[in-house]
């Protein structure tokens, strides 16, 4: 299997088995598979941004990672490891887990969402007649809704709300029109520190070569007078826009359709989504405000008021229009797309040691409902930020600083978060004893 480098350390998972559990049935449905794709079905039926709907995924899978973790951790041989948001100390050793993840994940929906009662409601009822009944179903449940009420809680007043506008800006090199959601820069975080330490660099000088340079790929490739249907179709296949899952929920279906083959324990598969969901998350704050600071000229304002840059080498087209149809509703610097899949992909190589793991994916927006294949979850996530670019929304170095960014985030969660509280490794070791510079041993 091979392994995928973080930086310059390896962070990453070994996929470890539940402790066994006399009071689970023998076939149990799965509650994150269950409740994930209720999750997704509901961004798309609210027409949820991409912001929103990264947090409601963090949300809801936080609380299915802690509710299962909770009673893992009380069991006498097994100390489980560290919570996301709720301390492990009131769960009942005996609960049931997967009546413990319905009964979290619905906590969160239904508080989010109470007006999806009638859905929400018949699926935990559904989830908890296929378990035994008696005390452990029983004392799972009712866990699994103290810590969905809890998370529901702690995100109540966490920056994603009241909805805020940045005016449109004027001039060379500023977006032109009102952007509203911006007041997502202050989301607080899941997993990482500090949001700040992720704001990009900004975006080269109008009157620099890079900028030309890019600007001039852009004005190529992203030309809609250019016909490319190869490149009209990744961008649409990724494009995931209102009534979508939106980007971070594509990457929700990744990590479904790698764990349909490569099955996980209950506990495992909690944390991959949490862990996965939290990344994603977390890279909203410092997407929102590196857009908020440099407020960035989209290509087809760049490429239409080109006389006003001050760059001899960057020819203005007034009829320029992009790939995509429309030029973009926030700044262009950098590419939200871009974090949400590196993040994605990040954990997802970490968590299996392995970045080679091949799957096909049908996203929201496929041209004619068809999927594609990835040798890869990093050629995935290459190919959704790039996809900005064909489309004419982005200039390179905008995909490249997401990219670098959604990264840079994923790995300070793989290092810190959902650790183990014991053993040789916190976090878990791949098996890469060729390799001299890793240092999973001191997480």
């Amino acid at each position: 299997m091979r392994t995928f480098a973080i930086g310059m350390i390896m962070l990453a998972a070994t996929v470890g088995s539940a402790p066994a559990q006399s009071n689970l049935p023998a076939s149990p449905s799965d509650p994150v598979r269950t409740w994930n794709e209720l999750a997704l079905d509901t961004v798309r039926l609210k027409r949820a941004s991409d912001a929103q709907a990264a947090r409601l995924y963090a949300m809801v899978n936080v609380a299915m990672y802690d509710a299962v973790n909770g009673i893992v951790s009380q069991h006498g041989h097994h100390t489980g490891r560290t919570h996301a948001l709720v301390p492990a100390t009131a769960a009942p050793p005996q609960g049931n887990l997967y009546a413990a993840a319905s009964a979290a994940a619905h906590a969160v929906l239904m508080s989010e969402f109470p007006d999806q009662a009638t859905q929400y409601d018949g699926q935990l009822q559904s989830d908890l007649a296929a378990l035994p009944s008696g005390g452990p179903t029983t004392a799972g449940q009712g866990w699994g809704a103290y810590i969905g009420t809890q998370v529901h809680t702690a995100r109540v007043n966490d920056g994603s709300t009241p909805n805020e506008t940045q005016p449109a800006g004027s001039g060379p090199g500023q977006f032109p029109a009102a952007w509203s959601g911006v007041q997502f820069r202050n989301l607080a975080p899941f997993g990482i520190v500090d949001p700040s330490v992720y704001v990009g660099s900004g975006p080269p000088a109008l009157t620099s070569l890079d900028y030309a340079a890019a600007f001039a790929e852009a004005k190529l490739v992203g030309n809609a007078a250019i016909s490319d249907a190869d490149k009209l179709a990744t961008y649409q296949y990724w494009s995931l826009g209102s009534g979508t899952s939106q980007p971070p929920g594509a990457w929700m279906q990744v990590a479904l359709a790698v764990t349909t083959d490569h099955p996980l324990s209950l506990p495992e598969m909690a944390r991959l989504f949490a862990l996965s969901s939290m990344a994603m998350s977390d890279t909203v704050a410092p997407t929102v405000m590196t857009k908020f600071i440099y407020h960035h000229w989209r290509p087809t304002t760049a490429i239409q008021q080109a006389t006003a840059d001050g760059n001899p080498l960057t020819d203005p087209d007034s009829a320029w229009a992009p790939r995509a149809g429309s030029p973009g509703s926030s700044p262009e610097y950098w590419s939200g797309h871009s974090t949400f899949s590196a993040a994605a992909a990040a954990v997802l190589a970490g968590f299996f040691c392995d970045d080679t793991i091949a799957f096909r994916l049908v996203t929201d927006s496929a041209p004619g409902g068809n999927d594609r294949f990835y040798p890869s979850f990093s050629a995935a996530a290459a190919e959704a930020g790039r996809s900005r670019v064909v489309g004419g929304l982005h200039f390179e170095f905008s995909n490249q600083d997401g990219l670098a960014a959604g990264r840079a985030v994923a790995a300070e969660i793989l290092a810190n978060r959902l650790l183990r509280k014991d053993g040789p490794t916190h976090f878990g070791q791949c098996p890469v004893p060729e390799l001299n510079d890793y240092r999973g041993n001191d997480h």
